[in-house]
């Protein structure tokens, strides 16, 4: 257990009554709890205690839910490295888990656990008291083996907050649950992936499609060549973002000051260069040198980025749902360079640089696959994903 939790909660429920009621929910310390080492997986944050509640918490502490605790978490919650998200379900620590996704970290963490993983639509979730990284493409995922309770969390934490300028003005669509009749519902495969798809994989995809359409279910295959730029818009713009974002963190207001500096500059130099890990300084090297070298690729990233959203805006709405894969079995378990990090999210970055929701259903082979729809269709999704595996009981 000490190996999953970074700090254990031994308080109770916040609150005796509402939907949360005995259920137990673990964060990621990046999450701000008033008064809990709320460290993000960084030196940069090391001793740093959160002076209040993130917005999330609030919610789910306010409808009866117990925080179990912090799991361990990459720096920052970039890649897996080091994360232990997913764990704490794998041990019954917990029936559900917060946990940042930046690139597709919550789904494929799900996949790693044998858990539902769900990453909501951009701007559905106040972001207000999260030590976030890439302002512009992170949400809350939620891990749970039962979408019930992923729907139950959503409904909590979903809504307008005053406190984070980022959250559309709209209105917060209706996440109550609804059937799902297969003979009315239309699955999109983007033939483009499966061109791609080692043979093995392939096939094991194949078959879940063709048990798709002994349900009923009409599958079409849609085309979508550009689908490999995702990656390569989320590496640089989100790059720039990170490296932008980082600049708080300077030893001033946060983070251990290493000492012998003769200046200011050599103080902020020499204490952001021991505040951070290779992997996350290289992220940030990488997003310097396009936010002040080479600021016309950031440009023509942003670019290309709002030609992906209308892409995908037009396959979904060809589709109801679309199916991907979530787990690319050629990327290395435990990546050390930025080209080994981003080769784990080629299925998984799109939704991320498109704000649309993701689910990850796991299957009993382990072999789970990704649902996803259209912005603001994450109700629908959660619906699904429960007409598929009955509310998530494995």
């Amino acid at each position: 257990m000490d190996s999953v939790f970074f700090y254990c909660n031994t308080g109770k429920a916040a609150s005796s009554k509402g939907a949360l009621q005995k259920m137990k929910i673990a964060l990621q310390p990046n999450i701000s709890v008033t008064g809990w080492p709320t460290e993000a997986g960084s030196k940069a944050l090391a001793g740093f205690h959160a002076l209040e509640n993130a917005a999330v918490v609030e919610k789910i502490a306010g409808e009866g839910a117990e925080i179990t605790g912090y799991t361990r978490m990459s720096e920052f919650g970039f890649g897996l490295k080091d994360s232990m998200a997913g764990a704490a379900l794998k041990k019954n620590a917990a029936d559900a888990e917060l946990v940042l996704d930046l690139a597709g970290e919550a789904r494929l963490s799900a996949a790693r656990a044998g858990v539902c993983g769900f990453k909501p639509s951009y701007g559905l979730v106040s972001r207000f008291g999260l030590a976030g990284l890439i302002p512009s493409m992170e949400a809350y995922g939620i891990l749970s083996a039962q979408i019930k309770n992923i729907r139950d969390i959503l409904q909590a934490i979903a809504g307008p907050d005053e406190r984070d300028s980022s959250l559309p003005d709209e209105k917060t669509p209706e996440l109550k649950p609804a059937k799902i009749d297969p003979a009315k519902t239309t699955l999109g495969v983007i033939k483009d992936i499966l061109k791609e798809m080692p043979a093995k994989e392939y096939e094991s995809f194949e078959g879940k499609l063709n048990e798709f359409k002994k349900d009923g279910f009409t599958i079409t295959e849609l085309t979508f060549p550009d689908f490999p730029q995702f990656v390569a818009v989320h590496k640089i713009v989100g790059s720039v973002e990170a490296s932008s974002c980082a600049g708080r963190y300077d030893s001033v207001r946060y983070g251990k000051r290493e000492p012998g500096a003769k200046n200011w500059n050599e103080m902020y130099l020499t204490s952001r260069g021991a505040a951070f890990g290779t992997l996350l300084k290289s992220y940030l090297i990488q997003g310097a040198y396009f936010q002040f070298e080479s600021y016309s690729a950031y440009e023509n990233a942003c670019r290309l980025r709002a030609h992906l959203v209308s892409q995908m805006k037009k396959l979904t709405g060809q589709a109801d749902f679309l199916i991907l894969p979530v787990v690319n079995k050629a990327a290395a378990q435990n990546p050390a360079t930025l080209a080994e990090t981003y080769a784990q999210f080629i299925y998984t970055a799109f939704a991320n640089v498109t704000g649309q929701p993701a689910l990850y259903l796991p299957d009993k082979k382990g072999e789970g696959l990704q649902l996803t729809a259209a912005r603001l269709a994450d109700a629908r999704l959660l619906d699904m994903g429960e007409h598929l595996i009955g509310g998530g009981e494995k």
